[in-house]
């Protein structure tokens, strides 16, 4: 038993795998699997999607209260303990109200979607061309399915990033996804035909929103170049802005730490999920790159204009990722609009991340839509090899005269 100390009777959580649940406006459930563990006298606990262990440390109880506060994303659970279980709501604050989603936990149970599963019609391990949709709002994405036996995990790749690790189950014709990381609670079903069709899908996410989707299995599955997406308007070879780091100081290209640098540019939000996967990466090649002369800027949009509230989320990733280059608070919302406005040499903003590469000339070589993070395998192995080369590059290029 992991025994959490109070100034009232002593709330206990049994330690190992528990299955939670987050229960939409439909009623459909968004399971995920959390392990709770006891280090140090203290309490944490590891949220399970397929390889990742997304840890959470800031867990406290008050006689029968139990509150977790997740690290990013500015959410966090209220729940009561009662007969070993835990109830209550997964709590989102947002920029202008707090919305509140049921939720139900039970320890000792491994199981995410189903407890008895039938045996699978087929085996979908492989690519597949997966359509979001309907119409001229449909969304092309390649899915990547492994399966073993009836255990499924997998991801979706879209234009702008991924659905990072989704983990589920095939049971029969069914099939089952899901993934939870504090910020976004994904749920997807669907029948499968056979191992070559995937049909009446539906997407769950968060509390109310839901959509379409089906598959065929096409091994040569593709997205466009996401280095094609964006681009300077015509005229521009440059960017230019001056934004307040969160300490308040004004930060701008012309600054000389930049001079004959190599500079990215990072715009990202704290609300987005496949912007915290490049910040893992970016962190990593800014200790790897920044004594070659790499420097990288974080430009954050967040869902305020609010800039102590903005400091804030920003202060969280800061310290989940020890991010020693600096965040911009620019000041601007999420809304692409916005980001586009806050920098008006691009021609648009397509997604979050974006990201704009900078030669020593401070000239605009390519700009990059989207993060492929380490749930999409492969494609998280390639992008990273292309990008590092690109910086290999253009660090070995000389500067103009």
């Amino acid at each position: 038993m992991l025994l959490l100390q109070t100034g009232f009777a002593q709330t206990k959580l049994q330690t190992g795998v528990w299955r939670g649940a987050l229960k939409t406006k439909s009623g459909t459930e968004i399971p995920f699997n959390f392990d709770v563990s006891n280090t140090g006298g203290k309490q944490q606990l590891a949220i399970i999607n397929g390889a990742e262990r997304f840890k959470v440390t800031d867990v406290s109880a008050k006689g029968d209260s139990v509150f977790i506060h997740m690290p990013l994303f500015n959410s966090e659970f209220k729940l009561k303990l009662d007969g070993g279980n835990l109830s209550g709501n997964w709590v989102r604050h947002l920029a202008d109200n707090d919305l509140l989603i049921e939720f139900n936990a039970t320890p000792n149970t491994s199981w995410r979607f189903l407890k008895d599963a039938e045996k699978p019609a087929a085996d979908i391990t492989g690519r597949w061309s997966a359509v979001f949709g309907e119409g001229a709002g449909a969304d092309t994405t390649v899915a990547e399915f492994k399966q073993s036996g009836n255990k499924l995990t997998g991801t979706f790749l879209t234009t702008t990033g991924d659905y990072r690790f989704l983990e589920g189950s095939v049971s029969g014709h069914k099939l089952y996804l899901s993934t939870f990381d504090g910020g976004h609670a994904y749920t997807f079903t669907a029948t499968i035909n056979d191992d070559k069709t995937i049909t009446d899908g539906k997407f769950y996410a968060g509390y109310s929103a839901q959509e379409g989707w089906k598959a065929l299995r096409d091994e040569n599955a593709k997205l466009p170049d996401a280095y094609s997406l964006t681009s300077l308007k015509p005229g521009y070879k440059k960017i230019a802005f001056s934004f307040k780091d969160l300490d308040g100081k004004t930060v701008s290209l012309d600054d000389a730490r930049y001079k004959n640098k190599v500079v990215i540019v990072q715009i990202l939000g704290s609300w987005c999920p496949n912007c915290m996967d490049e910040t893992a990466y970016m962190v990593n090649y800014y200790k790897k790159y920044h004594h070659k002369g790499v420097e990288v800027i974080g430009l954050a949009y967040e869902r305020t204009t609010d800039f102590e509230k903005s400091k804030k989320a920003l202060q969280q990733v800061k310290d989940r990722f020890n991010v020693t280059y600096p965040l911009l608070i620019t000041g601007y919302t999420s809304d692409k609009k916005q980001t586009a406005q806050s920098l008006p040499m691009l021609a648009k903003v397509v997604g979050f991340p974006t990201t704009i590469i900078i030669d020593k000339n401070g000239d605009v070589q390519k700009i990059h839509t989207g993060f492929s993070g380490p749930g999409t395998g492969e494609h998280y192995t390639e992008f990273t090899n292309e990008f590092e080369k690109l910086t290999d590059d253009l660090l070995n290029a000389p500067p103009a005269p």
